[in-house]
């Protein structure tokens, strides 16, 4: 079999990477534009090229021994885009996880190597093939090396043979270093001789062959102002040729059978495609080579598939896992139960737990301890079934969660592996992924179980030790591990929906589009197609002439960004972003909580993501009910359709007044914050004060806007930019305004000072119940990236205290309904409100306990305040 060698251009295609696609950053804040398109370039390569020996070459700095011979060689380049530098690490991160051979060698580029390498592979008999965006590489070109230039950024590459240079260029690859001590070279600052380009350097070296001939016979070029030029620079053509001819001869420590190249661990790939955010690319590498290498590592395990449950089984110390295969887990079949000791391990199939009085017993016994992985899920899945699980202390996910916040993979193998323990495989591994989910037989499903059960007693062990390390032990046992228990409840009990209430309203709003949608044809004196930006950007911008705020590949841009800007240039743009923000409510909101309903009881069971966000923040999935547009009066309507589930009960709603500037006040002790909350005294009123410099009776509104917007900017660390963009006013107004806010406040500046600093010095910041986040880009030497931390520094302490409080609260408020023993249940979190309902009768004691408990829960420097609501459905509790 023919030896294949493929060398990459580290550098070249690195740098077109990043010019071809538009600056893209992961959920970290990571920008990873260069490192995507890299890695699309070399999924390409590896599936066309199919090589047996791989390597990526880089340049290993700045200096190389050309500029011995002419310092100013490369002199005339820009200065490397910090954003583009930051991503250099994770390419080379990127081929250690494909197992790629990456090199780069002091004083030399990465020409010279792969010169070097393509020349022993000529010589080896190799076929051999370089990728490169820069074209000196033709000079490499054999009949075994072909080389792949990279056209229209990374998307299309030019392969040159000798014949086809030949026929392209009209000169031989011989010929290539001649053309370029000619033409010279901008980029690389390769000054050749003046006046002579491609074409004149082509013509000479076509009658002339070398560029010593030419010399040689420099008496016979036709031209004057030529020859002249020639005969002027032939020291600089000389030094030229030097400075472009690639050293094949390189001093690596490297040769081609070093670099062998046996294939990737899509594991190892995916991992690593997780973790730049790359979801788009997974498509495009299996798992099936993984399933075999992983399984042969994996050693035997003994477990009994139990027929019947007895209660000799468990030993009161057990770890239980609830198998579903989808996230749904209220409606998700449970496809088995895997129980483990110490001693020994059981798979229980579903149908035999769910008739078993033993089974039942031990799930429902507090004394019987349990580990789980995520309690929530596995006390609704139980319940599903008739059965309240009891008992559990410890939750390896909530756990895995506390630990790395930003970590975006804590499912169980993922974890295991990330702790050293590879006896689990992943899910996709077992069960195929996407539509090719399936359920595995018997003995493979409970092997896999088991195993899952087994490792949680492992992971308890070493998580136990680092939370205590860390100091978020109680954070877990007191905090989190509660709520997710309340968190179970609300979800299993559900929302009741007046379904005819919300068709009734989907109605309306089909009514109130059209009746938009003939008006905005009115204006445009034509009908089109509204949702076409295509057809709508040549009615804005031509026939009615506003003006062009962006371009894009297609034409016009007209996202709302764009029509925001031209709101007061004609009637018809408040009718466009009216008519779209109305579409959004009908297809997102009402058609999509419609398809949610359940069908027998008319609830809809929400899901709480409480392993999601970095600041400890609750999030809502399937449906998202925190996300219902409320700044509309169309989107308020929405919550009508939320009401009581029982006759003659109430919905009541209470909410966090301000809370985050609250918390704000109480962390960076500023004397003006803290006494305008303890004297009641309106915060924004009292902003705009100090920020317009004007008494209390002479704030107007539209000053109490701005300084709302002052306010609330600050805690979520904006730029005069962004507030600049909020308000529409100038950036400078926009600074002017943050420097009085911090000259009013100096306590907010010291610590939005000081709190960087700490985070500069430990890499990461705390919540006041010691919640913490990870800021690896504090100290990164990218402005932007050091930016983003350095206001997640300021923002996350305020954001993740207040989401730990509104957590806390809501575990008090159920205890104190349990003590007195109260038929109201919580049934929302939306941010900093709670929606409870309860019977009629109970309402003057609900107003009494939910502001108490929500206003006492955690002793600030400033007094919490909680206001309420209540009426016949969500929307009258306002």
């Amino acid at each position: 079999m023919t030896k294949k060698l493929v060398l990459i251009d580290g550098n070249s295609i690195t740098y077109r990477a990043f010019f071809a696609l538009p600056l893209l950053n992961n959920d970290k804040g990571v920008y990873t534009n260069a490192v995507y398109g890299f890695t699309t370039m070399l999924l390409r390569i590896l599936e066309e090229q199919k090589p047996t020996h791989l390597l990526v070459a880089f340049d290993a700095g700045k200096t190389t021994f050309r500029h011995s011979k002419y310092k100013e060689y490369k002199g005339g380049r820009q200065k490397t885009p910090p954003e583009l530098s930051e991503q250099f690490p994770l390419v080379r991160e990127l081929l250690n996880a494909f197992n790629i051979r990456h090199y780069e060698l002091e004083n030399y580029e990465a020409d010279d190597i792969i010169g070097t390498l393509a020349k022993q592979g000529n010589e080896k008999d190799f076929e051999v093939a370089v990728i490169s965006g820069d074209k000196d590489m033709l000079q490499l070109v054999s009949d075994k090396v072909t080389v792949n230039v990279t056209k229209k950024g990374i998307s299309e590459v030019e392969a040159y043979t000798p014949e086809y240079l030949t026929t392209k260029m009209e000169i031989t690859p011989d010929q290539i270093i001649d053309l370029k001590a000619l033409m010279g070279d901008s980029s690389d600052n390769i000054p050749g001789v003046p006046g002579v380009g491609e074409k004149t350097a082509t013509k000479l070296l076509k009658e002339y062959k070398t560029l010593e001939n030419l010399y040689e016979h420099l008496d016979e070029v036709s031209g004057k102002k030529l020859k002249e030029n020639l005969t002027n620079h032939k020291d600089d053509a000389f030094m030229s040729q030097e400075l472009a001819t690639i050293n094949c001869e390189s001093p690596i420590e490297i040769a081609v059978d070093d670099v062998s190249y046996e294939g990737y661990s899509p594991q190892q790939v995916t991992n690593i495609f997780k973790d730049l955010g790359f979801q788009s690319l997974l498509n495009r590498i299996g798992v099936e080579d993984v399933v075999e290498e992983v399984q042969e590592e994996l050693k035997e395990i003994k477990f009994e598939i139990v027929s019947k449950v007895d209660s000799k089984m468990f030993t009161g110390e057990e770890s239980l896992i609830i198998e579903m295969l989808s996230d749904s887990y209220h409606t998700a079949p449970i496809e088995g139960i895997g129980i483990a000791n110490k001693e020994k391990a059981y798979f229980i199939p579903m149908e035999v737990a769910k008739d078993s009085d033993e089974f039942k017993k031990w799930a429902e016994d507090p004394t019987n301890k349990k580990v789980v992985f995520d309690v929530k899920q596995s006390v609704v899945a139980l319940k599903r079934i008739g059965m309240d699980l009891q008992g559990v202390t410890f939750d390896v996910l909530l756990a895995s969660y506390l630990l790395d916040p930003s970590e975006n993979n804590h499912d169980i193998p993922a974890i295991a592996h990330r702790m050293g323990y590879k006896s689990v495989l992943y899910d996709e591994e077992v069960y195929g992924k996407g539509a090719k989910i399936k359920v595995p037989e018997q003995d493979k499903l409970a092997d896999h179980i088991v195993r899952k059960a087994q490792v949680l007693h492992e992971l308890e062990e070493k998580m136990n030790e680092e939370l205590s390390e860390h100091n978020l032990y109680s954070l877990l046992t007191e905090l989190e591990m509660p709520l997710a228990l309340i968190l179970a409840e609300m979800e299993h009990t559900g929302v009741l929906v007046d379904v005819a209430r919300l068709e009734e309203m989907g109605t309306e709003l089909k009514s109130r589009l059209t009746e938009i949608e003939k008006e905005i044809y009115e204006l445009a004196g034509e009908e089109f197609n509204l949702n076409s930006p295509k057809q709508l950007g040549p009615i804005l911008f031509e026939k009615l002439g506003l003006r062009v705020i962006k371009k894009t590949k297609t034409g016009y841009s007209t996202a709302a960004d764009v029509l925001e800007q031209l709101e007061n240039d004609h009637e018809i743009i408040p009718k466009i972003l009216l008519y779209r923000q109305l579409g959004k409510l009908q297809s997102t909101y009402i058609e999509g909580l419609l398809k949610v309903v359940d069908k027998e009881t008319s609830k809809i069971h929400t899901r709480y993501n409480q392993a999601l966000t970095q600041t400890g923040r609750l999030s809502s999935i399937d449906p998202n009910l925190q996300n219902i547009p409320i700044r509309i009066e169309e989107g308020r309507k929405i919550r009508q359709a939320f009401v009581p589930s029982e006759k003659d009960w109430i919905m009541f709603a209470a909410d966090y007044s301000q809370i985050e500037l609250r918390v704000l006040a109480h962390i960076a002790k500023d004397e003006k914050l803290i006494a305008a909350f303890q004297t009641g005294q309106d915060i924004h009123t009292q902003t705009a004060m100090e920020v317009f410099h004007v008494s209390e009776d002479e704030v107007t509104s539209d000053m109490r806007r701005q300084a709302k917007a002052v306010n609330f900017g600050i805690v979520y660390g904006i730029s005069d930019f962004g507030l600049s963009q909020n308000l529409g006013i100038t950036r400078k107004e926009a600074k002017q305004f943050i420097e009085r806010y911090f000259e009013s406040y100096p306590g907010v500046k010291s610590y939005m000072d000081e709190i960087v600093q700490e985070a500069k010095l430990n890499g990461y910041v705390t919540t006041l119940m010691n919640r913490r986040r990870y800021l690896p880009e504090i100290t990164s030497r990218n402005f932007n990236l050091r930016s983003f931390a350095e206001r997640t520094a300021m923002n996350t302490p305020i954001q993740g205290t207040a989401a730990d409080i509104i957590k806390k609260a809501m575990i008090d408020l159920r205890e104190k309904l349990k003590d007195e023993k109260m038929q109201a249940r919580m049934l929302l979190q939306v941010h900093d409100e709670l929606i409870l309902e309860a019977p009629k009768e109970e309402l003057e004691k609900l107003k009494e306990i939910v502001p108490e408990m929500m206003e006492n829960t955690v002793e600030l420097n400033v007094p919490l305040k909680a206001e309420y609501a209540y009426g016949e459905s969500w929307y009258d509790a306002k």
